[in-house]
């Protein structure tokens, strides 16, 4: 998916949607690492719980099948596919890197300077499609 060693982030995953990349984040990261940001795809089966028998990319946006905060996923990336559990991938650099990110957008959020994703244009998503969080389920059990 990403081939080069450092992190990636999601696109933001909110109710069951998947929405357009965060801007703000985009620029964040650019400061942050002084290149230009890497963002891994989404498929919607990644979104849903696991336990519902489809594929997932891995559990990296769990967390969006139980909260109707926004949700970003932050992950490490590698050249080459290495397994999760192999703990000798992952670098102090790329760590480090991740790590002074997620500060400087904590930083930002608190003081209301970062969006994790257009409100507007959600609004719009769920007035146009209707809400889509039984995503957020395991889905119908007939």
């Amino acid at each position: 998916m990403i081939n080069t060693r450092g992190f990636a982030i999601s696109p933001t995953v909110k109710e069951g949607y998947i929405l357009k990349t965060s801007e703000d984040l985009l620029e964040q990261m650019q400061i942050t690492t002084g290149r230009l940001p890497y963002v891994f795809p989404l498929a919607t089966q990644d979104i849903t719980p696991y336990g519902n028998n489809v594929h997932h990319l891995n559990s990296i946006l769990q967390p969006a099948t139980a909260t109707n905060a926004p949700v970003v996923g932050v992950a490490l990336t590698t050249e080459v596919m290495v397994p999760g559990c192999a703990t000798g991938a992952s670098h102090f650099a790329d760590v480090e890197e991740a790590a002074r990110f997620m500060l400087e957008v904590a930083k930002y959020f608190t003081k209301g300077d970062l969006k994790f994703y257009d409100e507007e244009e959600y609004q719009l998503l769920k007035k146009l499609y209707g809400p889509m969080n039984h995503l957020q389920t395991l889905g119908k059990t007939e």
